[in-house]
């Protein structure tokens, strides 16, 4: 049974940075494409950014561009995925979700295991 876990998250001001990261476990990590959702508050939930299989491609949402950064653990023993947030702005606030899936897509359809989700907020 593959498990998905986003540790942290948490309170930051406007321009500040935050790390969020990502456990895979029950799998094998190299197997998956890795995504950040989130949602926040009275908003469907959207894409974030993704990494390929190999950590070689990357692909953002507009809205993160330039300021967000997926990388993922080259040692495939730690299994984990990180989102490294920078220039936080106020309507970054969302739960962000960590997904893996085996299409290197932006649609949630295309991710099979979630994590529970984590809180960021930032306030101005």
């Amino acid at each position: 049974q593959v498990q998905v876990v986003e540790p942290g998250g948490g309170s930051v001001q406007a321009g500040d940075y935050l790390r969020l990261s990502c456990a895979v476990s029950g799998g094998s990590f190299s197997d998956y494409v890795m995504g950040w959702f989130r949602q926040a508050p009275g908003k469907e939930r959207e894409f974030v950014t993704s990494i390929n299989w190999s950590g070689t491609s990357t692909y953002y949402a507009n809205s993160v561009q330039d300021r967000f950064t997926i990388s993922r653990s080259r040692d495939n023993a730690k299994n984990t995925v990180y989102l490294q947030m920078d220039s936080l702005k106020p309507e970054d606030t969302a739960v962000y979700y960590c997904a893996a899936g085996n299409l290197f897509t932006a649609f949630e359809r295309d991710y099979e295991y979630w994590g529970q989700g984590t809180q960021v907020t930032v306030s101005s």
